[in-house]
């Protein structure tokens, strides 16, 4: 259908609209004229992603003067699929009733992990492992050797692509391209799918990638740095952004990575000594332009992960002279590792704010604020000079970088906190220390600063008016959309005892009492027995989950719950509950009828 929303034609691939997704096609405008942010809250399952889409797009085809970008945030790479689906639909609604006119291009960008068309390198086994692979056939050093040596292998897809790119002719044509047909065309082409969804992203008037690009610094800087301001951003179901944000700053330590990180630092040591005996100018050179500051211009493919914390302007400052020399700088990491394992080598749980850890380190190991603050881009000036291309071999040293660096820029807003244990197996010494942020709005900053319009949209953001304090944020637009029903279909009731009379509760007092967890599993066997379809059963707590789902299983009513419906479980891996979300879904329209367990939040 296609309607007048003010002074906006919005083109609606759908033959009906609710009036909830009027209304906020309507609030979501007044945010894009105010060149503000908004805050919407709609219910899951009333078409909030397509009325977003809608809006947005029809916005743009009725105000080509000024243009504007949509930068579409996911969760999952499953909602990024459905969400460039969506797209898809709308955009050939668009073709057909407004013309030639409303070409776009609309592109997911995903990890190489999802994109990459090399089968020896797509083979491998992890996200890091498939990094590593690429970079070993696609460094500049690695390349530049090939041509004098045929028998040094690289990638027939990066160096197809890389010649049409020079050439001027590594585009896309106009439409919407899910990383499937990203890596059809990849194929197609003989072009690498993840390097040119990398160069189309600024050229492309819809990007959907996820969570990562915009909110964790060491992405955010390679991939949506020179993403202009004319930029409207959705983050799509919002609800947990505020942890998201929070686990972008985060870095934890154990034992295993201390002895990695030893590993790595005795390897780029031997790497050092071998340079220096063969080609000593190079560390010159590096050494001469850390003296004239970090910031430099580096080829796509050499390029892994960007500082976790520093902005431009410190990156145009001179390094510290201190760990200028390669050497140097390996023997500062050292010692910052041998600090760290005493500070691991304790009995009792310590708490403390990066002020005074910093202090401590400075007077135990002699490494001042500065050099800590450094600590990650000279790790990843030093491994372009020593062209290591293995880089998933060196993960260990590059969490203690992001450790220092991530102590020496920020003074609050962070704590640092040691356990000796696991509490869940205290007899097991596992000592832990977690550099955990507090302030969910440090992440999400440069984001409000840096683009007109920010959308923060989920079914669920209650109470809403506590997200703009936890972001420290000043929405223009903020409200909350109920769902529009033809008839009473939600009967709310409230149990307080179970068949045998005795009370049931989730009090953390009675909450564990085997009778409470008996007489929860009966009505839950009772409802699974008369209920067609699906039972979605939530709990207070993972951990209270399993407790329940144990004594259930023990107890044989979980095996009588599956005579009547298949069960599915949420788990904290959003991968695994996506699955499982969709074959609950696909056992409840098949009639088998399925019963969700989930955590309440």
């Amino acid at each position: 259908m296609k309607f007048q929303l003010e002074d906006v034609t919005i083109y609606f691939p759908y033959d009906n609209i609710y009036p909830e997704q009027y209304q906020y096609m309507l609030e979501l405008k007044r945010a894009l004229d105010a060149k503000g942010h908004c805050l919407l809250e709609m219910p899951t399952g009333t078409g909030k992603t397509i009325a977003l889409l809608s809006l947005i797009t029809s916005y743009r085809l009725s105000k080509p003067s000024n243009p504007i970008k949509l930068l579409y945030c996911t969760r999952t790479v499953h909602e990024m699929e459905k969400t460039l689906a969506e797209l898809k639909l709308l955009y050939n609604y668009q073709l057909q009733h407004f013309g030639p006119g409303a070409r776009m291009l609309a592109i997911g960008l995903s990890s190489r992990k999802n994109l990459c068309v090399n089968p020896s390198v797509v083979s491998a086994e992890n996200r890091d492992s498939v990094d590593a692979g690429c970079r070993k056939l696609t460094a500049s050093w690695v390349r530049a050797i090939a041509v004098e040596n045929p028998n040094i292998p690289t990638c027939s897809f990066y160096e197809n692509y890389d010649a049409a790119d020079k050439a001027g002719t590594s585009t896309l044509p106009a439409g919407v391209y899910t990383l499937q047909e990203l890596r059809l065309y990849g194929k197609e082409k003989g072009w690498c799918p993840y390097f040119l969804a990398r160069h189309m992203v600024q050229q492309a008037n819809v990007v959907v990638y996820s969570y990562q690009y915009l909110l964790d610094p060491k992405v955010a800087g390679i991939i949506s740095k020179e993403m202009e301001r004319e930029c409207v951003v959705v983050f799509d179901e919002a609800h947990n952004i505020d942890n998201v944000c929070i686990e972008a700053l985060s870095v934890s330590v154990r034992k295993q990575t201390l002895e990695g990180a030893t590993r790595n630092l005795s390897r780029m040591s031997n790497e050092i000594e071998r340079l220096k005996a063969t080609d000593a100018g190079r560390l010159r050179v590096e050494y001469n332009r850390l003296v004239e500051g970090l910031a430099q211009r580096l080829p796509a493919q050499d390029v892994w992960l960007a500082n976790p914390a520093l902005p431009d302007d410190i990156m145009k400052e001179a390094v510290p002279g201190n760990i200028r020399k390669a050497e140097h700088f390996l023997s500062v990491l050292r010692r910052f590792v041998q600090y760290l394992n005493g500070r691991l080598e304790t009995d009792n749980v310590e708490k403390e704010g990066p002020v005074a850890f910093v202090a401590s380190i400075n007077t135990q190991v002699g490494i001042d604020q500065k050099m800590l603050k450094f600590c990650y881009d000279r790790l990843h000036s030093l491994m372009l000079t020593l062209e290591i291309t293995d880089t998933d071999e060196f993960l260990h040293i590059q969490t203690v970088c992001d450790l220092a660096t991530l102590v020496g820029t920020y003074s609050r807003g962070f704590s640092i906190i040691i356990e000796p244990y696991d509490e869940r197996m205290p007899h097991i010494p596992d000592p832990v220390l977690q550099l955990t942020c507090h302030d969910a709005s440090l992440a999400i900053k440069p984001v409000f600063e840096r683009f007109q319009s920010v959308v923060i949209t989920s079914g669920t953001l209650s109470p809403i008016d506590l997200y703009p304090r936890l972001l420290n944020f000043n929405p223009v637009v903020s409200r909350s959309f109920k769902m529009s029903l033809t008839r009473d279909c939600i009967c709310p009731m409230v149990l307080t005892r179970g068949s045998d009379q005795l009370p049931v509760s989730t009090k953390y007092d009675l909450r564990s009492d085997p009778g409470v967890e008996k007489n929860y599993g009966k009505l839950l066997l009772e409802m699974v027995s008369v209920v067609p379809d699906g039972v979605v059963c939530f709990f207070v707590s993972y951990s209270y989950m399993d407790g329940i789902v144990n004594s259930w299983h023990e107890s044989g009513i979980l095996k009588d719950i599956m005579q009547h419906k298949l069960v599915f479980i949420e788990t904290q891996d959003v991968v695994e509950t996506t699955l499982a979300l969709d074959n609950y879904r696909k056992a409840c329209d098949s009639g088998r009828g399925a019963v969700f367990f989930s955590v309440a939040r």
